[in-house]
């Protein structure tokens, strides 16, 4: 289908425009808790949209945190294995699942999902999204990859061998992180809410909002879904959330600093952020936007007081 006219359709179905806009208005943060932090966001097959699937619900939210205040433990890292992993990509999603990663990449122009060999690092298959997309979050349901976008406020559907566009839907949000658990996807908007989506559909079902004790924990970015929690990176900080996706609560950090040393890292951008979980091995791997480098991480147990 022409740009032309796919740009068009998109248009007319949802209502906005799709060019990214460059306003990402800088969150707040209650600062009591020092592991919680206030800093500000921020060649393959093109795609085209057989359909575009609009949702305009309100969810039920939960706002108020339902734990009383206590310590939170904070975990260390022992790295077990490094891996290659291309510097070029600005990592927004990370899935392993059958031996192989799955990578979607951001920027407007260089935005991609990728199948990823772990061991090597080399991309073994790409498609890459129109320039007026910035991507992020990616989970891998089923037989679908969802990858979302950042403020175009739209997300797709690939099939996951193919990699062929299946189909498209919008949201109200900004899209930063995704996953999933049993039966529902869970997305972040890099606010401290995290939005239940129903996977077929895409309606927004519920909302958990996030709390360290009594302080809101903004900045919610990529997700993974763990043994019956939800990990989170915590935008621009080397620091993971564990999170209760019942009560919200984060029930642990993980302090990652100094896993990618400083002469490694390159300006501002090239932050922590990629969770993946392989969960036949019970095997934890990090990485981070424009990294070298991606990490089979052991988390240590915090030290008794």
């Amino acid at each position: 289908m022409p740009q032309l006219l796919y740009r068009f359709l998109v248009l007319a179905l949802c209502g906005w425009s799709l060019i990214a806009c460059a306003n990402n208005e800088p969150a707040v943060v209650a600062q009591s808790d020092p592991m919680v932090t206030a800093t500000p966001q921020h060649q393959a097959p093109r795609l085209w949209f057989p359909y575009i699937q609009s949702v305009q619900p309100t969810p039920t939210v939960s706002l108020l945190p339902t734990a009383t205040p206590t310590p939170i433990p904070v975990y260390g890292y022992r790295v077990i294995e490094r891996y290659p992993h291309d510097p070029n990509a600005f990592t927004q999603g990370l899935i392993y699942e059958d031996g192989k990663l799955y990578e979607g990449t951001g920027r407007q122009g260089q935005s991609t999902l990728r199948r990823v060999n772990l061991e090597s690092g080399a991309v073994e298959q790409m498609v890459r999204l129109p320039d007026e997309f910035f991507g992020e979050g990616i989970t891998l349901f089923g037989d679908r990859i969802i990858q979302l976008t950042w403020t175009s406020r739209v997300g797709f559907v690939f099939d996951r061998e193919s990699f062929d566009l299946l189909s498209a839907f919008t949201y109200n949000t900004e899209g930063w992180g995704l996953t999933h658990d049993e039966e529902f996807l869970i997305m972040s908007d890099g606010s401290n809410m995290l939005t239940y989506l129903d996977p077929e559909s895409f309606v927004p079902l519920r909302q958990v909002a996030v709390y360290a004790g009594s302080n809101v924990v903004n900045r919610l970015n990529e997700l993974e879904y763990i043994n019956g929690f939800i990990y989170a990176n915590i935008w621009q900080t080397d620091r993971i959330a564990k999170i209760d996706p019942e009560s919200g609560q984060v029930v642990a950090w993980i302090d990652l600093t100094g896993i990618l040393p400083p002469e490694e890292r390159y300006g501002h951008e090239d932050v922590l952020n990629g969770i993946a979980y392989d969960a036949e091995g019970d095997r934890l791997f990090v990485t981070g936007k424009l990294w070298p480098t991606l990490f089979w991480i052991e988390l240590a147990l915090p030290e008794q007081p």
